[in-house]
């Protein structure tokens, strides 16, 4: 059976897991959060795009 989830429920779900159990801050999470979405209207932002859909391809074993 195959489970497809978005990759931004799966990141949510270690955000709240590292808030309830891990003790880290919530305003932390607020931060690397807006620091993501401020690092998506920059140069660097194809790179991230394809190294994270790399790293999702190794995950789930598909090759192209």
């Amino acid at each position: 059976m195959t489970v497809s989830l978005p990759l931004v429920l799966v990141l949510g779900f270690f955000a709240w897991g590292a808030v309830k159990f891990l003790g880290v801050r919530t305003w932390v999470v607020v931060v690397i959060a807006l620091f993501g979405f401020l690092l998506s209207r920059t140069f660097m932002a194809p790179a991230i795009d394809s190294g994270t859909r790399s790293g999702v391809d190794i995950v789930n074993g598909s090759h192209d």
